[in-house]
């Protein structure tokens, strides 16, 4: 039996936070009718630790230890669909327009209420995929 599930990709230009949260909540929220990744056109050593400890506290998501790590586009499969999380930081060019941008904010380096206000942002996205 072939997986019918659309695949969603959610880029930034690092893949250390917005999109590893998109992919982490698509994933959970919507895994029954997308399989979700994240991608960026460069890769950091780690996924942002505030987003980690955040998504933890709020979702009981343990992204790291669900194998989540920062990679390249060409690191993942050919998706259906691509959403880039916000150009604020420079759109990576992902080899096809994007189907959606988010227009998100980089909460790096911020509060804890401005990385909420994101990971709310990000749900409520995800929520409104069909």
């Amino acid at each position: 039996m072939t997986d019918s599930r659309k695949k969603v990709a959610f880029i930034c230009v690092h893949n250390s936070c917005r999109s590893q949260i998109a992919e982490a909540l698509g994933n959970h929220l919507m895994g029954e009718r997308f399989e979700c990744y994240s991608a960026g056109t460069t890769v950091m050593p780690q996924i942002n630790q505030d987003a980690v400890r955040i998504m933890r506290e709020m979702y009981g998501i343990d992204m790291e230890k669900n194998g989540q790590h920062s990679k390249r586009i060409d690191e993942i499969p050919k998706p259906d669909i691509v959403i880039s999380m916000g150009c604020d930081v420079g759109c990576p060019f992902v080899g096809r327009p994007f189907d959606d941008n988010w227009g998100l904010q980089d909460p790096t380096g911020q509060d804890d209420v401005a990385f909420k206000q994101i990971i709310k942002e990000i749900e409520a996205h995800i929520l409104d995929l069909s």
